[in-house]
């Protein structure tokens, strides 16, 4: 796909969507983290229903050990994976209070260091959290990417480079929020609406059903 599409597809996007921002509700960084540990293989939506009460009993990483993982696997049990997550999410704080004074680190290294932090959860706090130009890359965006030849790639990773590579810096900050949100709402895995489709000039995929 040239460069002159792609721009078009970013600028349509940024004029359908507006103000894209993450659906995930969060005060600080702190709940920005956990938030996003939360959502695997769960919704935006259970996890703000779980949050809503779960950083008014523990809002910082200390209160969160004092917690304790018995109380939060019971509290998050509706996110689903909740003895990995309460685990992971306990010894998250333990590290962030011990190393970095009760702080989110802003660096890819010492995110992904964090239990229950992997590269995409890293990528979703650099980008949302500290505004950089980082593209996490889940299943909607993996999706639109390929099925529309703005960024082939056989796996996530790949998929990711490819999106770096390709996007124009002006569009690089807001480029996960523009491609998660058509995924999840226009171009989806099944019954995709390419009728109600902006990009649909631009998108290069072969069976677009109008």
């Amino acid at each position: 796909m040239d460069r002159k599409t792609i721009n078009k597809i970013y600028k349509k996007l940024s004029i359908s969507l507006g103000n894209a921002k993450s659906e995930i509700d969060y005060k600080n960084h702190f709940e920005l983290l956990i938030a996003v540990i939360l959502s695997a293989q769960s919704t935006d939506k259970t996890v703000n229903s779980i949050t809503k009460k779960l950083f008014l009993k523990a809002p910082t990483p200390e209160e969160m050990i004092s917690l304790g993982q018995k109380k939060l696997q019971t509290i998050i049990k509706a996110v689903g994976l909740s003895p990995t997550k309460s685990n992971n999410i306990i010894a998250t704080c333990k590290i962030l209070m011990d190393k970095h004074n009760g702080d989110i680190p802003q660096n890819r290294e010492e995110l992904e260091s964090l239990p229950g932090v992997g590269r995409k959860t890293a990528n979703v706090v650099l980008n949302e959290g500290f505004g950089h130009p980082t593209i996490a890359v889940d299943t909607h965006v993996f999706r639109v990417s390929n099925r529309t030849g703005l960024a082939i790639g056989k796996n996530v990773l790949d998929t990711e480079k490819e999106l770096i590579r390709v996007t124009p810096k002006k569009w690089a900050k807001n480029a996960h929020h523009y491609l998660i949100l058509h995924g999840r709402y226009v171009c989806k895995a099944r019954g995709f609406d390419c009728n109600h489709c902006i990009i649909k000039e631009e998108c290069e995929y072969p069976d677009k059903g109008f």
